[in-house]
């Protein structure tokens, strides 16, 4: 019997992103730390791997990193723009300047 359950999104802090593998294929969320701000500036998802809502785990798991860090976000990615923009919870997180 498969285990439905997806696998875990990984914080890879030697690559400065947020992975998934899936079936061979790797979904990421990169970023760059600037002092006490995360600049998530790329989020890829394979397209044998769209329409699961990896994107959104992605995004999901960087946000709750920077939340339990006390850092900031500044959403370069369009991505996180988008996923921010219609999940107003987290924009408390928005370092100074930024806005979705």
């Amino acid at each position: 019997m498969n285990d439905p359950s997806p696998p875990p999104v990984v914080h890879n802090s030697a690559a400065n992103r947020f992975e998934v593998s899936i079936d061979g294929a790797l979904a990421r969320c990169d970023y760059r730390r600037v002092g006490n701000v995360i600049q998530l500036h790329h989020t890829e998802v394979p397209k044998a791997l769209e329409g699961r809502g990896i994107a959104g785990r992605l995004v999901t798991a960087a946000l709750d990193y920077v939340k339990s860090e006390g850092l900031r976000v500044a959403p370069y990615c369009s991505y996180v723009r988008a996923y921010m923009k219609r999940h107003p919870e987290t924009q408390p997180l928005l370092a100074p300047g930024q806005s979705v």
